[in-house]
Protein backbone atom coordinates (compact mmCIF):
# COMPACT_ATOMS: atom_id res chain seq x y z
CA UNK A 1 0.00 0.00 0.00
CA UNK A 2 1.73 3.55 -1.03
CA UNK A 3 -1.20 5.44 -0.66
CA UNK A 4 -0.94 8.54 2.45
CA UNK A 5 -2.57 8.05 5.77
CA UNK A 6 -4.30 11.54 6.19
CA UNK A 7 -5.19 12.27 10.02
CA UNK A 8 -7.84 15.14 9.82
CA UNK A 9 -9.12 15.93 13.41
CA UNK A 10 -10.02 18.64 16.05
CA UNK A 11 -7.23 20.62 17.04
CA UNK A 12 -5.19 18.39 20.19
CA UNK A 13 -6.66 15.58 19.18
CA UNK A 14 -3.54 13.84 19.10
CA UNK A 15 -3.02 13.80 15.10
CA UNK A 16 0.90 14.33 15.45
CA UNK A 17 2.06 12.63 18.05
CA UNK A 18 -0.27 9.26 16.55
CA UNK A 19 1.10 10.23 12.75
CA UNK A 20 4.59 10.15 14.44
CA UNK A 21 3.76 6.68 16.03
CA UNK A 22 2.25 5.29 13.08
CA UNK A 23 4.77 6.68 10.33
CA UNK A 24 7.41 4.90 12.70
CA UNK A 25 5.48 2.01 12.84
CA UNK A 26 4.75 1.49 9.38
CA UNK A 27 7.95 2.40 8.24
CA UNK A 28 6.94 5.48 6.44
CA UNK A 29 8.05 9.24 6.36
CA UNK A 30 6.02 12.11 9.00
CA UNK A 31 4.83 15.04 7.73
CA UNK A 32 3.15 17.78 10.07
CA UNK A 33 0.81 19.68 7.70
CA UNK A 34 1.57 22.66 10.05
CA UNK A 35 5.08 22.72 10.43
CA UNK A 36 5.42 22.21 6.83
CA UNK A 37 3.76 25.71 6.39
CA UNK A 38 6.10 27.04 8.99
CA UNK A 39 9.43 25.27 7.33
CA UNK A 40 8.19 26.74 3.97
CA UNK A 41 7.79 30.27 5.01
CA UNK A 42 10.18 30.34 8.09
CA UNK A 43 7.00 31.54 10.30
CA UNK A 44 5.04 29.93 13.47
CA UNK A 45 1.07 29.68 12.75
CA UNK A 46 0.71 32.07 14.68
CA UNK A 47 2.88 34.53 12.58
CA UNK A 48 1.23 33.47 9.54
CA UNK A 49 -2.43 33.71 11.05
CA UNK A 50 -1.51 37.47 11.94
CA UNK A 51 -1.97 37.99 8.12
CA UNK A 52 -5.46 36.60 8.48
CA UNK A 53 -7.28 33.36 8.12
CA UNK A 54 -7.51 33.50 4.74
CA UNK A 55 -4.12 33.53 4.09
CA UNK A 56 -3.41 30.58 6.13
CA UNK A 57 -5.90 28.55 4.28
CA UNK A 58 -4.54 29.43 1.20
CA UNK A 59 -1.10 28.02 1.91
CA UNK A 60 -2.92 25.04 3.70
CA UNK A 61 -4.32 24.08 0.54
CA UNK A 62 -1.17 24.34 -1.34
CA UNK A 63 0.43 22.21 1.23
CA UNK A 64 -2.56 19.97 1.10
CA UNK A 65 -1.60 19.87 -3.17
CA UNK A 66 1.83 18.93 -3.08
CA UNK A 67 1.70 16.77 -0.48
CA UNK A 68 -1.00 14.92 -2.53
CA UNK A 69 1.61 14.56 -5.24
CA UNK A 70 3.77 12.31 -2.81
CA UNK A 71 3.50 9.15 -1.84
CA UNK A 72 4.15 6.58 1.38
CA UNK A 73 3.49 9.30 3.91
CA UNK A 74 1.92 9.62 7.25
CA UNK A 75 0.14 13.22 6.84
CA UNK A 76 -1.05 15.07 10.01
CA UNK A 77 -3.49 18.46 8.89
CA UNK A 78 -4.86 21.09 10.67
CA UNK A 79 -7.87 20.89 12.03
CA UNK A 80 -9.29 23.86 9.84
CA UNK A 81 -8.09 21.10 6.80
CA UNK A 82 -11.78 20.31 5.75
CA UNK A 83 -13.33 23.76 5.56
CA UNK A 84 -12.19 23.17 1.90
CA UNK A 85 -13.36 20.79 0.29
CA UNK A 86 -10.40 21.11 -2.74
CA UNK A 87 -8.21 19.77 0.09
CA UNK A 88 -10.26 17.07 0.98
CA UNK A 89 -10.51 16.05 -2.69
CA UNK A 90 -6.63 16.45 -3.24
CA UNK A 91 -5.88 14.55 0.03
CA UNK A 92 -8.08 11.61 -0.44
CA UNK A 93 -6.76 11.23 -4.15
CA UNK A 94 -3.72 9.13 -3.10
CA UNK A 95 -4.54 8.87 0.51
CA UNK A 96 -6.82 7.36 2.92
CA UNK A 97 -8.47 9.62 5.29
CA UNK A 98 -8.38 9.36 8.65
CA UNK A 99 -10.93 10.79 11.02
CA UNK A 100 -9.11 10.96 15.06
CA UNK A 101 -12.00 11.75 17.08
CA UNK A 102 -11.34 12.88 20.59
CA UNK A 103 -14.36 13.37 23.10
CA UNK A 104 -14.04 17.21 23.15
CA UNK A 105 -13.51 17.91 26.73
CA UNK A 106 -10.57 15.67 26.95
CA UNK A 107 -9.04 18.28 24.40
CA UNK A 108 -10.14 21.00 26.67
CA UNK A 109 -8.88 19.56 29.71
CA UNK A 110 -5.01 19.11 28.24
CA UNK A 111 -4.35 20.92 24.39
CA UNK A 112 -2.01 24.29 24.93
CA UNK A 113 -4.45 26.25 24.10
CA UNK A 114 -2.22 28.94 24.11
CA UNK A 115 -0.69 27.41 20.33
CA UNK A 116 -3.24 27.51 18.81
CA UNK A 117 -4.31 30.78 17.16
CA UNK A 118 -8.28 30.04 16.72
CA UNK A 119 -8.93 28.88 19.98
CA UNK A 120 -6.04 31.29 22.34
CA UNK A 121 -8.51 33.58 23.38
CA UNK A 122 -11.35 31.71 24.67
CA UNK A 123 -11.80 27.61 25.35
CA UNK A 124 -15.62 27.82 24.57
CA UNK A 125 -14.33 28.71 20.98
CA UNK A 126 -12.68 24.68 20.95
CA UNK A 127 -16.76 24.05 21.49
CA UNK A 128 -17.75 26.20 18.50
CA UNK A 129 -15.45 24.40 16.45
CA UNK A 130 -16.10 21.11 17.45
CA UNK A 131 -19.96 21.58 16.86
CA UNK A 132 -19.12 23.51 13.46
CA UNK A 133 -16.31 20.90 12.34
CA UNK A 134 -17.30 17.26 13.77
CA UNK A 135 -20.03 16.07 11.06
CA UNK A 136 -17.35 17.15 8.49
CA UNK A 137 -14.78 15.02 9.61
CA UNK A 138 -17.25 12.21 9.98
CA UNK A 139 -18.32 13.20 6.17
CA UNK A 140 -15.11 13.17 4.68
CA UNK A 141 -13.10 10.31 6.40
CA UNK A 142 -12.60 6.57 5.22
CA UNK A 143 -12.26 5.54 8.85
CA UNK A 144 -13.11 7.18 11.93
CA UNK A 145 -10.94 6.37 15.17
CA UNK A 146 -12.29 7.08 18.78
CA UNK A 147 -8.79 8.47 20.57
CA UNK A 148 -10.38 8.11 23.78
CA UNK A 149 -7.60 5.82 25.65
CA UNK A 150 -3.54 5.97 24.97
CA UNK A 151 -2.03 6.98 21.68
CA UNK A 152 -0.71 3.56 21.83
CA UNK A 153 -4.12 1.97 21.81
CA UNK A 154 -5.78 4.57 19.14
CA UNK A 155 -2.24 3.28 16.64
CA UNK A 156 -3.05 0.21 17.14
CA UNK A 157 -7.11 0.47 16.39
CA UNK A 158 -5.81 2.26 13.12
CA UNK A 159 -3.27 -0.30 12.07
CA UNK A 160 -5.67 -3.06 12.39
CA UNK A 161 -8.63 -1.15 10.25
CA UNK A 162 -5.71 -1.29 7.78
CA UNK A 163 -4.62 -4.82 7.42
CA UNK A 164 -8.46 -5.52 7.04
Amino acid sequence: MNKNLILIGMPGCGKTEIGKMLAKSLNRDFVDMDEYIEKALNKTVSQIFENGEQYFRDLESKAAYKLSEKVNLVISTGGGVIKRIDNIKNLSKNGIIIFIDRPVNNIASDADIQKRPLLKDDVSKLYELFDMRYEIYKKYCDFQVYNDSTMESTVKKILQLLSN
